[in-house]
């Protein structure tokens, strides 16, 4: 079962890729935002060029666990990705994992730069890497 896993921001959505069982996730690329309608096209042929199953969607909430001002539109935007791929979206609490991709990405030494071109695709991959962990930890 192959997932996809997106990061949703503003101005870039990062994207990983779970193997084929669902166990490892990748990260895959990011997808610089241009218009709802080009970011849907970008996203969907993603998920038909890897044949995903299932599609992960970051849910930003704040720190007290209510969804931020963005949650509605990314909330749409994974749902209109489901009905176009026919596939079932899941929306997961992504709640620190910028922060956490940038702690892991400054401990390997990367400079500015390079960090900032990759950030939303390592926080798409621990978003991922979370939910599959949850998948296979509740499927026991």
């Amino acid at each position: 079962m192959r997932v996809l896993g997106l990061d949703m921001g503003t101005k870039r959505i990062g994207v990983a890729v779970s193997d084929e069982l669902g166990i490892i996730a990748q990260a895959l690329t990011t997808i610089q935002r241009e218009s709802n309608r080009e970011d849907l096209r970008a996203v969907c042929n993603l998920a038909r060029e890897y044949n995903v199953d299932e599609i992960v969607v970051g849910y930003p909430r704040h720190l007290n666990g209510t969804p931020n001002e963005e949650a509605p539109a990314y909330a749409t935007f994974g749902e209109n990705v489901g009905e176009k791929i026919g596939v079932p979206v899941i929306f997961w609490d992504e709640r620190l994992t910028t922060v956490a991709a940038e702690r892991a990405l400054l401990e390997g030494d990367l400079r500015r730069r390079k960090r900032r071109k990759v950030i939303d695709q390592v926080a798409a991959c621990l978003i991922l890497e979370s939910y599959l962990t949850w998948r296979r930890n509740r499927e026991g």
